[in-house]
């Protein structure tokens, strides 16, 4: 055999090779992104779709969707992104509130209230 057809069979087998690995890495994080689903999650559809998981069936490989109060069913492939949740933390006020104790509180009063010290 020749060397000049050799060399293009071992890079076009190469290739293949290649991209076929790549598929398989793909079609793992995918599965694991769709058995990460649960209740609550937050996330977008291949159509662009933001919702709320409202349950998952496993055995169907179907999700329900809950958009804005109307639950819609999608098949599992159908979601693109899953939202991390975020961590709800109380806010943290900047300055706080000070507030003078009920002892050093000093009442204004009108001078006609007042006695006559005379």
């Amino acid at each position: 055999m020749n060397l000049s057809l050799i060399f293009p069979v071992i890079l076009i087998v190469g290739m293949f090779w290649f991209m076929s690995r790549q598929q398989k890495k793909q079609r793992a994080t995918q599965e694991a992104r769709q058995n990460s689903l649960e209740k609550g999650s937050e996330i977008v559809t291949i159509g662009g779709l933001h919702a709320i998981v409202s349950s998952v069936d496993a055995a169907n490989k179907t999700v329900d969707l809950d958009a804005e109060g109307v639950i819609l069913t999608f098949d599992m492939a159908a979601i693109r992104t899953i939202k991390p949740k975020v961590e709800t933390t109380e806010p943290k006020t900047a300055v706080e509130d000070l507030k003078p104790s009920e002892d050093t509180v000093e009442k204004i009063t009108v001078d006609s209230d007042k006695p006559s010290e005379k």
